[in-house]
């Protein structure tokens, strides 16, 4: 195991690798520079003031050599600096990154919570009236856009009923900070539970078909014990795979949802940075949402190991 973890850990930093010199090409070929929005927020600068402003940030080297500057302060600890909050990229980052994983956990952890025991219901008895109910549901769930959903929730819960803020932070207690929390996290729950419940009813309506099924009954073991102990086991194998794609995707669904609620996470901070050309700030925000897909797959890897004692990394 000791092995494995560090095979993939190799594999996890040459991926980062690839991809912070993919994303730093791509940012640095964008229209413009943040000397560009410099002068057109301030006239009196002039074109000789523009040029000494691009040489002392190295903006008039050519792009590989600004990468490998980069890659070399970043190695010692150093990702530079925010210039739309002028502060060092991790101090505001950090924070956000927090934000953001706690809305995602809590998404995804009510999502499939919901669609576990309602998938394992549908699939005992497909085609029947709960089935079809189930999924209906899901199908609803999938086809609403999560800005549409989260507009529906802010004039439901916010405007007509004023039981919930509409947007922000609040101002840091636990309490207030659970209710600036509740709709943008029931968005993301709705949006994502239908895809959730599919994959879970087909994988146990296919689980439930096999031949170890039908002996486990035979045998006389109880439904209880069938469903749980033998179905659900090996139905979870390939619903694990499709659940750590989808942590990983809640990033994109976050840039949304946080947007609309002004929740002060990853998605909102790295929109920000692109359209300001803060280009610090986007590429290690966008390196940290890889760092979160990594990890997603990994502990998918280590729980096929627990699902099924088959698999062995050894």
């Amino acid at each position: 195991m000791l092995a494995y973890l560090l095979r993939r850990l190799a594999e996890s930093l040459l991926v980062l690798l690839v991809m912070s010199a993919v994303i730093y090409g791509l940012i640095g070929l964008m229209p413009g520079d943040p000397i560009d929005i410099m002068i057109s927020g301030d006239p009196n600068l002039t074109t000789e003031d523009a040029q000494r402003l691009k040489a002392l940030y190295g903006l008039d080297r050519p792009l590989y050599e600004r990468y490998l500057v980069w890659l070399g302060n970043a190695l010692q600890g150093d990702f530079g600096f925010s210039r739309i909050f002028g502060q060092p990229v991790l101090d505001v980052l950090v924070p956000r990154l927090g934000n953001t994983l706690l809305l995602m956990g809590l998404a995804f952890v009510l999502a499939f919570l919901l669609a576990l025991p309602a998938g394992v219901l549908a699939a005992r008895k497909p085609g029947g009236w709960l089935d079809g109910t189930v999924n209906l549901v899901a199908f609803a769930g999938i086809s609403l856009p999560p800005f549409w959903l989260a507009i529906l929730l802010i004039i439901l819960f916010s405007i007509t009923l004023g039981w919930l803020p509409a947007g922000g932070m609040g101002d840091g207690s636990f309490g207030s900070s659970a209710q600036h929390l509740i709709l943008p996290a029931l968005t993301l729950t709705l949006a994502s539970v239908g895809g959730h419940l599919r994959y879970l009813r087909a994988a146990m309506i296919e689980a439930l078909r096999q031949d170890y099924i039908r002996t486990a009954r035979a045998k006389g073991l109880d439904e209880v014990g069938v469903v749980t102990r033998h179905a659900l086991r090996n139905a979870m194998i390939p619903v694990v795979t499709i659940l750590a794609l989808d942590f990983g995707t809640l990033f994109g669904g976050a840039l949304i949802t946080e947007t609309m609620f002004g929740w002060l996470g990853m998605g909102k901070t790295i929109y920000d940075a692109v359209m300001g050309k803060d280009y610090n700030l986007a590429l290690v925000g966008l390196l940290l949402a890889t760092v979160t897909v990594l990890l997603a797959n990994l502990l998918a890897d280590l729980a096929y190991a627990w699902l099924d004692p088959r698999v062995s990394y050894r």
